[in-house]
């Protein structure tokens, strides 16, 4: 890897923004936390927060900064704080990010064919329970940029999404559904979402969203190929130029592309420390972006290349991949651990993020098929070295990718495992 995993300090507690910690000292834990996440939020990094136990997310990417000052001067001017400000939400509020809301699964059973076929329930109750506590989240996260600001005695440049636009800062900004099973297009969750949000989704769950006819627009996320490479060719509207949303399939016979993954790529410029700034628009500018995979994307040469040998590159800030194997007797579920740690090789994205590995409530006949084999990140690292001595080159998920070294070549790849209500601050 590029860096080592960040310490476990990185991470803060998304509960902490959305609902009182229990019985004292609590306001001085909160405070701390907020004290904490407001030093690393002058940096306008992208923030990731873990909403369950399992594969619900938030993305927050910065907004792209425009000269202006308007929101120190504007605070000022009407004699309140930034924060009080930035917590009423009012008109002519500049936001600080753009939010992208993937696979949420709040509440609630889900249920795929018929009940008596498969049924999942949380074993752990989710830490942000509903969409309007998710827009609480995005509402603190605002509002701790502007005191972040206030606490600098600076007039920090603003952001905006283009055109001088403004929107009240807990909207989510989109909707990323990355399979048609109900533990990623969750209908009573979804519904929860206002309806002129729009969902981007894979082919099947496009079609299961548009007959509920509670969103205006459903887009059918677009295939990111090697013929098809160029991360902005792939930003379709309503979404900002800026960032598209794209699906990388196996390159094996997949008929169900269950082992795929969602792309999300963005060039804001908007942080001087990411590797991606620039301030040249040309062909060799490359673009953030993060891998989101549930089930796991397979390792193999063929699969990953298009986002290996993309134009203009991507330089790979996350990677979102389980590191449990989970199977049926006839059909592999997620990948696991080794075929994160090939395909992590192969991207040396600079987090690896571990997804999906609640272990659920289950009933139905599926349930009595499951298995999970759960395997640290150690565990398959000496599993590859001593499948390359022998001579294997590949497993249930694909073939290995650089199997003997890691991306530094010192075999230093871990994953990071943000618990349920856990965030993370994405720098470079």
């Amino acid at each position: 890897m590029r860096h080592k995993t960040p310490p476990p300090s990185a991470a803060t507690t998304t509960a902490a923004l959305t609902h009182d910690v229990p019985a004292s000292p609590s306001a001085q834990l909160r405070d701390s936390l907020s004290s904490h996440l407001r030093a690393r939020l002058r940096r306008r990094s992208p923030l990731l927060h873990h909403l369950n136990a399992d594969t619900s997310w938030l993305l927050q990417i910065p907004l792209p900064a425009v000269a202006a000052r308007r929101r120190t001067r504007g605070a000022r001017r009407s004699g309140g704080s930034v924060a009080s400000n930035a917590a009423a939400g009012g008109r002519g509020t500049a936001r600080a990010y753009y939010n992208i809301l993937i696979d949420p699964w709040l509440k609630g059973g889900q249920s795929d064919v018929a009940w008596w076929f498969s049924q999942q329930w949380h074993v752990e109750e989710s830490a942000v329970r509903s969409v309007g506590e998710v827009e609480e989240v995005i509402g603190r996260v605002e509002a701790m940029v502007g005191e972040a600001a206030e606490e600098d005695g600076s007039e920090d440049e603003t952001h905006d999404e283009g055109g001088g636009r403004r929107t009240r800062r807990g909207r989510i900004d989109a909707v990323a559904v990355s399979h048609e099973f109900t533990d990623h297009c969750h209908k009573d969750t979804l519904l929860e979402v206002d309806g002129d949000v729009p969902v981007f989704a894979t082919e099947k769950a496009a079609v299961l969203i548009s007959a509920w006819d509670h969103f205006r627009h459903v887009i059918t996320i677009p295939h990111f190929t090697s013929g098809t490479s160029d991360w902005r060719a792939l930003s379709l509207p309503p979404l900002p130029s800026w960032l598209s949303i794209s699906r990388v399939v196996s390159a094996s016979h997949d008929a169900l592309h269950y082992h795929s993954a969602l792309l999300i790529a963005f060039n804001t410029r908007s942080s001087p420390d990411d590797p991606a700034s620039t301030d040249d628009d040309d062909e060799n500018t490359p673009a953030t972006a993060l891998v989101y995979t549930p089930h796991g994307l397979p390792s193999s040469p063929e699969t990953l290349a298009p986002l290996l040998t993309a134009s203009p590159p991507l330089a790979f800030l996350a990677f979102l991949h389980g590191l449990h194997d989970v199977s049926l007797p006839a059909q592999q579920l997620n990948l696991g651990a080794r075929n994160g740690l090939a395909a992590q090789r192969a991207l040396r994205a600079r987090y690896w993020i571990g997804t999906h590995d609640e272990v659920k409530k289950g009933g139905g006949l599926v349930s009595w098929f499951l298995r999970r084999a759960k395997e640290t990140v150690g565990e398959a690292r000496r599993a590859l070295e001593v499948g390359a001595r022998m001579g294997i080159g590949g497993w249930k998920g694909g073939g290995v990718v650089d199997a003997e070294a890691g991306a530094n070549g010192e075999g230093e790849e871990e994953c990071v495992e943000l618990g349920n209500g856990e965030s993370l601050v994405l720098e470079w």
